[in-house]
């Protein structure tokens, strides 16, 4: 049987919830190119390395969305020009405690890796952090799943 530990990444970046926006992106960009892959997802932890919360692409997105386009209309009936500069002007300085995602789901190292991919598909997540005696051991992500089942599909 497959655990989290069999497949979780146990090499991370983390964030702390002082960043602000513009240090995260930053830190976003430096992982992907240092993990040669795109990094859409970041632990953030607290000084003393705990778990608090996850800063993902979706968190930064729904953030600088306009919050009450629907209530405007549709976004081609609205004149942006500009609007994205600006919003990423404000944004920047926004702290990750701020618009950081703080529910939730974690998983341990003998965590069954039917069951993570169960949590993944039912719960819409992307990444879940692999939790043990309170310390983060690695994250899984649902790429890594994919392909850990493309290998036992076509070997």
């Amino acid at each position: 049987m497959l655990t989290a530990r069999d497949v979780m990444v146990s090499t991370f970046h983390t964030l702390s919830p002082k960043f602000s926006i513009e240090e995260a992106a930053k830190l976003f960009k430096t992982a992907s190119e240092l993990e040669q892959r795109r990094i859409f997802g970041l632990i953030v932890t607290d000084q003393s390395g705990r778990l608090i919360g996850m800063m993902s692409m979706y968190d930064i997105l729904l953030f600088i969305r306009p919050k009450h386009v629907q209530v405007w209309g549709m976004m081609d009936d609205i004149n942006i020009a500009g609007l994205m500069e600006e919003i990423c002007s404000r944004a920047k300085s926004v702290l990750v405690e701020d618009i950081m995602t703080t529910d939730l789901i974690t998983v341990t190292p003998d965590t069954s890796v039917m069951f993570i991919l169960d949590i993944m598909i039912t719960k819409h997540i992307r990444r879940i952090p692999v939790v043990e005696d309170g310390k983060v051991e690695g994250i899984v992500y649902i790429s890594d799943l994919f392909f850990n089942l493309i290998n036992e599909l076509a070997p």
